[in-house]
């Protein structure tokens, strides 16, 4: 049978290494939670400086796309990008502004609206690519329901941007109203 002495001196052991235990986890807790505070720090961090790249983007994006619907239309809608966060994620919204009614271009705009926009979206991409790639933009009949009447202005459009931008376009169209340059007919 164990002395009574020594449970006492068993109690006091297992006594002692709980409280090394508590004091090893209370110190594990603290640091866990300095961790969170620096994530959560970072997080705002990260998000701020998102905030600012999307703002430029849409700054530059949305010029972009204005400027080609202003160049075809006589009435053109404003390009905007409303950047909304959604389960952790950052979603675009774009939309057409025009007389101070927001419009989703999916499903409100016609006479060939969306693509110029689409058109013009393309532009940026490839204008705000990093590094800069290869100016070159090939399309397949990317006005195809854009107004007759208005074909003329895409046209001289696709003119001026390729000499202010020094971009190269390939375009596949069956409309003669919108080829310019070098024709290639198969």
């Amino acid at each position: 049978m164990i002395a009574f002495g020594e449970k006492v001196k068993s109690f006091e052991n297992r006594l002692k290494s709980a409280s090394n235990r508590r004091e090893d986890e209370k110190t594990h807790l603290e640091k866990a939670r300095q961790n969170v505070l620096d994530v959560e720090q970072a997080q705002r961090i990260v998000q701020t400086v998102a905030q600012m790249v999307q703002q430029q983007a849409h700054e530059q994006i949305a010029s972009v796309v204005s400027r080609c619907l202003e160049s075809v239309f006589d009435e053109p809608y404003e390009f905007k990008i409303a950047f909304e966060q959604k389960r952790g994620k950052t979603e675009a919204k774009l939309s057409f502004v025009r007389n101070g009614t927001e419009v989703d271009p999916m499903t409100a705009s016609g006479g060939g609206v969306v693509d110029v926009a689409a058109f013009a979206l393309r532009l940026a991409c490839l204008m705000m690519y990093r590094p800069p790639k290869r100016r070159l933009l090939v399309m397949d009949e990317p006005f195809r329901f854009l107004s007759r009447d208005l074909r003329p202005r895409m046209k001289e459009l696709l003119l001026t941007l390729a000499n202010e931008m020094q971009i190269q376009f390939i375009m596949v169209t069956h409309d003669e109203l919108l080829t310019v340059g070098k024709v290639v007919e198969l």
